[in-house]
């Protein structure tokens, strides 16, 4: 049980993307369930926090949109392009977060403030899905660079020469 708790220290970016890709279109799926059926679908972001919480917990190793990502899609994307993990984590923390607080607002009869929420991770996802950029990870290494997490949480985060590439 051990070997499946504990997040990977380096991720495949494409993976990684794809996970982004699978949020984006749960998060619409839940938005236009919302729109068209009733805020009473809002509920289902209850479904998103438990897959960002098995994330955080365990990487793709017990998720199942990031087993898919991982050893489905990614493998079918060419060679991996690594990343470090601990940003990545992090950005699934904020994804926890975001989901968690949708999920308690809407617990609260509140679901303007899930749709809100839904949405900001829906514009978020889409630019790490379809542009590869992470905002978690940019969040992540800025908060390296004020001091607030040491320079040693993420080698590659501190100085971008050292990330690991995989070339063809």
């Amino acid at each position: 049980m051990a070997s499946l708790i504990g997040f990977p220290e380096v991720v495949n970016e494409k993976a990684a993307r794809t996970v982004a890709a699978g949020v984006v279109v749960l998060t619409a799926l839940v938005l236009a369930l919302a729109g068209l059926l009733g805020t009473g679908w809002l509920w289902a972001s209850a479904l998103l926090a438990v897959g960002f919480a098995l994330r955080v917990a365990a990487g793709p190793r017990i998720d199942p949109l990031g087993r898919l990502a991982a050893h489905v899609v990614a493998p079918r994307l060419g060679l991996p392009r690594f990343a470090a993990g601990a940003p990545k984590r992090f950005a699934q923390g904020i994804g926890l977060a975001v989901t968690g607080g949708a999920t308690v607002a809407v617990a609260l009869g509140a679901p303007a403030v899930a749709v809100g929420l839904l949405a900001v991770l829906l514009i978020f996802a889409s630019l790490e899905a379809g542009l590869g950029f992470c905002a978690g990870c940019w969040m992540y290494g800025r908060l390296i660079a004020l001091g607030v997490l040491p320079e040693d949480a993420c080698a590659d985060c501190a100085d971008i020469s050292r990330r690991t590439r995989v070339t063809a």
